[in-house]
């Protein structure tokens, strides 16, 4: 039995290289999250809520269309209530539970630097998103709209623990308004405005 392992690693290897989802054409997105954390300070449970605004990026790989599981890095700057500052990143896995609405679970690491005496704190961070997610066929960036749920421990001297709730917007999705100010004020193209007699 201890024989058959260089052709089965062979055999996986040549799968890997001519599977289709492994040339997919990476999908990216950037969001901005929004909502709330209950933050537990010096080693006690979350028990009071404070304001969270972030932004968070991340880029799948190994997906063809919506009804593939994606794998791909994650980065993400957010504040908690303007007094503290956190960034990180990590590992997400896009998981195609419907067409539409898939879940993406992340886990990684995350730096907290707050306006106390603790300094930078390393720490573990995951969270859990649910909601739109496109497939784009014709581009590298696909559209986020939904609620994401996580949960951030620190290692080091303020131990603080928050459980996140925030939804979160695609950046393209909310920059299409100023976009379509700016198109009627610049008025029609050449190409729209009426020919003349």
């Amino acid at each position: 039995m201890h024989r058959a392992w260089p052709l089965t690693l062979s055999v996986f290897v040549v799968a890997l290289c001519f599977c289709s989802p492994l040339w997919a054409e990476p999908q990216a997105t950037v969001g901005l999250t929004a909502g709330v954390g209950v933050v537990g300070e010096q080693g006690a449970p979350p028990n009071h809520g404070e304001f969270h605004l972030g932004l968070r990026s991340d880029v799948m790989f190994l997906r063809s269309d919506p009804y593939d599981f994606g794998l791909g890095p994650y980065v993400e700057l957010a504040t908690f209530a303007f007094d503290e500052f956190q960034f990180g990143g990590g590992a997400s896995l896009h998981i195609p539970i419907h067409e539409d609405l898939p879940l993406v679970a992340s886990v990684g690491a995350f730096g907290r630097l707050g306006d106390d005496d603790f300094g930078l704190d390393p720490g573990f961070a995951g969270a859990l998103f649910w909601g739109s997610r496109s497939y784009n066929f014709h581009a590298n960036y696909g559209l986020t709209a939904g609620l994401l749920v996580g949960y951030r421990q620190t290692f080091g001297p303020s131990q603080e623990s928050t459980l996140l709730i925030a939804a979160q917007l695609d950046l393209a999705l909310l920059a299409l308004p100023v976009i379509m100010l700016i198109d009627l004020a610049r008025g029609p193209s050449a190409e729209a405005a009426p020919l003349s007699d």
